[in-house]
């Protein structure tokens, strides 16, 4: 039985297409990516730069033209190494697009059910897989007349390269290399920060929710974020500030005391710590961002 805890529950994309694409670079509210999970599979593609990304206990770093195969139900999180960094996200619900298909049916159900997990990190020794998912990437972003068909296309190729390489790990080698259980309770902590952020938490609440002590707690929860629980607590508060900042007319003092700062010249240390500028800076650079042709900056089509 699926946990959902901290699950990132919408709608993705279009009900009879549901896939989802994101453009993330450093004028991004989300460039930071906060530990989350959702029951759809995610594709990430670096652009430029480097990435740090955990899934589950696994952290992988990821360089230029690489891809990330993010499987439903991973815990998953990370941080941009430089500021230059460019990367894209497309969120996909494969039981949903592909499950109907009557070829090859067996194989499809065998990916969703975890009887089979495609492996994660797609670099320059697996090139049919990154030109599939390179192609796939760009009838995404430019979304053509009849790019539907392309990118339903491209998933079934990508899941045929997969198959035909054997690039999946069983069921049985899967379970073992990652803490089920742990994670599962750590999910719960991460509800908590989701839900309760504006709150006074304290590492003592957090514990609890996860059902561990203190001790083992913070051992645990460091291990999987390479943070510790109360400074991802106030790295997601700011990471939500940031969201407030580009979205909303509140005032700097008002987001501050929204995001569980009961003190506005505390909020701008910590934002300033996370972000190397303050809360009023990066309101205003966002007002001046002016965007380029990506499309025409990053791809060359194959």
């Amino acid at each position: 039985m699926k946990d959902d805890s901290f699950n990132e529950v919408r709608q993705r994309g279009r009900f009879d297409f549901p896939i989802e694409f994101h453009y993330v670079d450093y004028n991004h509210p989300r460039f930071n990516m906060p530990y989350h999970w959702h029951i759809e599979y995610e594709i990430m593609y670096l652009i430029d730069g480097e990435f740090s990304i955990s899934l589950n206990e696994t952290e992988i770093k990821m360089t230029p033209g690489s891809f990330l195969f993010i499987p439903d139900g991973v815990v998953h999180g990370g941080v941009p190494v430089s500021k230059n960094c460019v990367y894209e996200c497309i969120v996909i619900d494969i039981n949903k697009l592909l499950k109907d298909n009557i070829v090859q049916h067996s194989q499809i159900e065998a990916i969703l059910n975890h009887e089979l997990y495609i492996i994660n990190y797609f670099d320059d020794s697996h090139p049919a897989i990154q030109k599939i998912l390179k192609n796939l990437f760009i009838a995404m972003h430019s979304q053509k007349t009849g790019y539907e068909f392309i990118v339903t296309g491209m998933l079934y190729s990508f899941i045929g390269e997969i198959l035909k390489n054997q690039l999946y790990h069983k069921n049985t080698t899967y379970s073992l290399a990652i803490n089920r259980h742990h994670i599962c309770q750590i999910k719960q902590a991460f509800n908590l920060i989701n839900t309760q952020y504006a709150l006074p938490l304290t590492l003592n609440d957090l514990s609890t929710a996860a059902g561990l002590s203190p001790n083992y707690f913070c051992k645990f929860f460091q291990k999987m974020t390479h943070r510790t629980p109360i400074d991802y607590l106030n790295y997601y508060r700011i990471e939500i500030a940031c969201q407030k900042l580009s979205s909303s007319d509140l005032s700097i003092t008002d987001i501050a005391y929204s995001t569980g700062f009961n003190d506005l010249s505390y909020f701008i240390k910590i934002f300033k710590r996370y972000k190397g500028i303050s809360p009023r800076k990066y309101q205003k650079q966002l007002t001046t961002i002016t965007y380029e042709n990506t499309f025409d900056k990053h791809y060359v089509i194959s």
